[in-house]
């Protein structure tokens, strides 16, 4: 099912996003990640991570959001994204969490060439339980949140 908010900012439902995986879960953090990316087949991208992070023993999910497909932002000559937001629990600490997150980005064949560049897979840590971090490989809550359309809008379903 998809349905448009706007002519640039299209809602996706599919057989993962939304879904309800989990109530609870004995894990110690619940972390909030954002994904996102523009290259190849997103919706068969975002099933394969969910597959893989729910075959992860670090990990519960809890939940997803429905798929935003909008337009790209910074570097504009790139096609548009699909964004989604997927609640988990974990024992990880912040910094064992984004270098697991890291490896998945990995792992779906992201490069980092420069900033706002087309990606394969995009794993942003929104939140990490109540956290506040600031160094300078780890911002939580992650920076400009709250002014990103493929975020906010998202996580109004979590």
């Amino acid at each position: 099912m998809k349905k448009k908010l706007t002519n640039k900012l299209t809602l996706f439902h599919t057989p993962n996003f939304p879904k309800i995986f989990k109530k609870s879960s004995n894990k110690k953090y619940t972390v909030t990640i954002g994904i996102g990316g523009n290259i190849g087949n997103m919706k068969r991208t975002f099933d394969k991570l969910l597959l893989c992070l729910k075959q992860d023993s670090r990990f519960t999910i809890l939940s997803t959001s429905p798929l935003l497909k909008n337009p790209p932002f910074g570097f504009l000559e790139q096609n548009d994204f699909l964004n989604g937001i997927i609640a988990i629990k974990s024992n990880l600490c912040p910094n064992d969490f984004l270098k697991a997150m890291q490896r998945y980005e990995n792992k779906f064949g992201r490069k980092r060439s420069f900033q706002d560049a087309p990606r394969t897979l995009d794993i942003d840590i929104i939140f990490f339980d109540n956290k506040k971090i600031n160094t300078k490989k780890l911002i939580i809550p992650h920076k400009d949140w709250a002014n990103r359309e493929s975020v906010i809008i998202p996580l109004k379903y979590i």
